[in-house]
């Protein structure tokens, strides 16, 4: 039976990451470190190959996809975007300190204001990503990249990821993932995918 597999990477951290920012929506460019701890990965760890890319829409994602592939022309999907973080884009917390709703929101208990709430971003990358699948199974692209977020992993891999496991449990290091297999005629009665591999593999 005709299988497609999703390898699914995080990106490495931006520099306003670094810095401590709440970076959603603002474009922000890969950290000074990110290009030679990605030398350092590619030289000790084998990445899987692929027939077809694709990034979240964000400089980090994308760039981080590039140094790894250079071959790579990658499709981005918006859907599967960074939450955002509305008034406190760009921000630290010790500059968000005096807002009273930002330790309400580190409780999960108020949203960003004019940003996303977390049920509202889970539903648009669960969205983005069921449309992402549709697309590999009808152009039949059976072997894929996807470089994403932290936030945007997790929240995958929560929402139709074989064993079940909270998001938590799915966080890995920058540069690091998860390869994914997805069986039409199940995804299609339930979306469900397995996680069969941790990438990317130390080499021999």
């Amino acid at each position: 039976m005709k299988s497609y597999t999703i390898h699914i990477l995080r990106s490495m951290p931006s520099q306003g990451t670094v810095e401590g920012r709440y970076v959603g929506r603002a474009q922000s460019p890969l950290a000074e470190s990110a290009l030679p701890e990605l030398l350092v990965l590619k030289r000790e760890y084998l990445y899987p190959e692929a027939g077809f890319f694709c990034a979240s829409p964000s400089i980090a994602c994308v760039d981080t996809l590039r140094l790894l592939y250079p071959q790579a022309d990658p499709e981005i999907v918006l859907e599967l975007a960074e939450c955002d973080f509305g008034k406190w884009e760009n921000q630290t917390a010790a500059q968000l300190q005096d807002d009273p709703l930002f330790p309400l929101w580190l409780a999960g208990k108020a949203d960003p204001p004019d940003g996303e709430s977390g049920q509202v971003f889970f539903q648009r990358v669960t969205k983005g990503f069921q449309l992402l699948v549709q697309n590999l199974l009808s152009r039949g692209l059976t072997s894929s990249i996807l470089v994403t977020h932290a936030g945007v992993l997790t929240a995958l891999l929560a929402a139709y990821g074989l064993p079940q496991a909270p998001p938590q449990d799915w966080l890995c290091a920058p540069g690091f993932g998860y390869s994914l297999r997805i069986t039409p005629s199940l995804w299609m009665r339930q979306p469900v995918m397995e996680v069969f591999q941790k990438i990317p593999t130390k080499q021999i």
